[in-house]
């Protein structure tokens, strides 16, 4: 693995195939995640399930009137 570089922000909108090779990968410098918590029966996950387990740090939390709940994570690093 490479060190940490300098580069610009990647957006990722409903992307959870991106987001979880990044989380896989160690390439997150933090996350921000926005959950609606709607009952859909299934989905994919945005956590990778490769044995390795990441470990995020809530940063803050802004929950909005609708319902809708935005988390600023950060991944715990020894």
């Amino acid at each position: 693995m490479t060190p940490a570089q300098p580069g610009g922000d990647i957006i990722a909108y409903g992307g959870g195939t991106l987001v979880s090779e990044l989380i896989a990968q160690d390439l997150l410098d933090e996350l921000h995640l926005f959950v609606n918590p709607t009952a859909l029966g299934s989905g994919r996950p945005v956590f990778p399930d490769t044995g390795a387990r990441r470990r995020f740090r809530l940063v803050s939390a802004h929950p909005f009137a609708c319902g809708i709940t935005a988390l600023h994570l950060a991944p715990e690093r020894s």
